[in-house]
């Protein structure tokens, strides 16, 4: 199997030395023959760090998901955009803040030009050793489901996965099934004949996780849930959660302190209404609470809420949302609006991973229109989460697709993912501030 972490692992190794061999190229390039280990060893330290940096700059930029990529243009893009943004902020911080006591300008102007070129090389050597390498064959044992043909259409549009479509059982590597498929004896009898000949045999739901970071609510089932979902083994985790819940939310605390006076005042002058907005919202085992936001909408309604009629459906406006504010807007885009829900946070009733907290009403409604929608619910929601990161819909049609990586989250939930879900929200932020 092509494992994205194999992937992102080697990839990692490979910034790291190509890196150090920027630094060695970069003081040959400034110093020449005067280079000494006098010269070399006070830049050590510091490019530790830098490396340090650039490599958690890289992953929130996407440079370890090479699958992401559709083009060696568009992954030497990024990769250039990437590294410069990244030489720029260690300019930055050598110069404002020197707790090195070095301000190498020249050498970083040069490191940071041969450090472009070799991690735009690895990428594009990468990408392309991806695509033209042998693939591993897939055969589908049921193609007829929606998410069947979503996983063959993705397999077939993108050969840097490292898998292509078999038309017949015979050339495949591995025979992709369900457990429907299975619930027949001479079904399990002919895949057993299958496994004896060298085929392996995979479950669809294991698959399309594996491709798309989702689960297919509708082809699984109450064995599933029983099967993957073991909150006995999740207990000492969500306790570290608890903790560090509160100690970001000390932390975040401090520049919603300062932040709030001129916050309140530009809200009160930019528009009528309260400076907070509480809305009811589900969290976890289904109890209701009150979720603390800054308003960013005209307040028509004693809640400070801009939706007078829930009634009126659930759907994402298009183009301009009038009822946002001018400050409003620029609330949102910072994601400062969110700011006052450390407070849910610190009362236990968020977290600052989860699925998204929906209000009851629409919850109700999805309820019944989605399997198993309730399952979501065994969590804390949180102020931002697998399906946030992947997913920007927000419509009640986009739900299923939400719910699908919601339970991805539940299943898969880890420290590392915790963290990846935290960094890959900061890129999500300056994406949305710089539009």
């Amino acid at each position: 199997m092509f494992d994205k972490k194999t992937k992102k692992i080697a990839l990692f190794f490979g910034d790291i030395i190509l890196l150090y061999t920027s630094l060695f190229i970069t003081l040959m390039v400034r110093y020449g023959n005067k280079l000494s280990a006098g010269l070399l060893m006070p830049n050590l330290i510091p490019f530790l760090v830098i490396i340090l940096f650039w490599i958690l700059f890289f992953y929130i930029s996407d440079l370890y998901d090479i699958e992401k990529f559709i083009s060696p243009l568009s992954i030497g893009q990024q990769s250039v955009k990437t590294t410069l943004s990244a030489g720029a902020l260690t300019v930055l911080f050598f110069y404002f803040f020197p707790v090195f006591q070095i301000t190498p300008k020249r050498v970083l102007i040069i490191y940071t030009i041969i450090s472009t070129f070799f991690i735009w090389a690895l990428r594009i050597f990468s990408f392309k050793k991806i695509t033209t390498s042998a693939k591993i064959k897939l055969f589908f044992a049921e193609n007829n489901s929606n998410e069947a043909k979503e996983l063959i259409n993705l397999i077939s549009q993108n050969p840097r996965l490292g898998y292509e479509i078999a038309d017949d059982y015979k050339k495949a590597n591995i025979i992709i099934t369900t457990d429907e498929t299975k619930k027949e004896k001479k079904n399990t009898e002919f895949l057993y004949e299958l496994v004896l000949s060298g085929k392996t045999i995979m479950n669809f739901d294991k698959l399309y996780e594996l491709l798309t970071g989702r689960i297919p609510v509708s082809l699984v089932n109450e064995n599933w849930f029983l099967e993957n979902l073991a909150e006995l083994d999740k207990q000492t985790f969500e306790k570290i959660k608890r903790w560090v819940d509160i100690l970001m939310t000390i932390i975040f605390s401090v520049p919603t302190i300062i932040l709030f006076p001129f916050v309140a005042i530009a809200i009160k002058l930019n528009s009528n209404g309260p400076i907070f907005i509480k809305q009811k919202r589900t969290g976890k085992m289904g109890k209701v609470f009150k979720l603390y936001k800054f308003r960013s909408m005209v307040a028509l309604n004693p809640d400070g809420l801009a939706e007078t009629d829930i009634k009126m459906g659930w759907k994402k406006p298009e183009g301009t949302d009038a009822r946002i504010t001018f400050i409003g807007n620029i609330l949102r885009t910072t994601r400062i609006d969110e700011l006052p829900q450390i407070w849910n946070v610190l009362r236990g009733d968020l977290s600052f991973v989860g699925p998204r907290p929906e209000r009851p009403e629409f919850v109700q409604e999805l309820e019944k229109e989605i399997p198993y929608y309730s399952i979501r619910h065994i969590i804390k929601p949180g102020l931002t989460g697998w399906a946030q990161i992947n997913f920007s819909g927000a419509s009640a049609k986009d739900a299923p697709i939400k719910m699908q990586y919601d339970l991805y989250y539940i299943k898969n939930r880890s420290l590392l993912l915790e963290i990846s879900i935290l960094l890959k929200t900061v890129m999500v932020v300056l994406r949305r501030a710089g539009k």
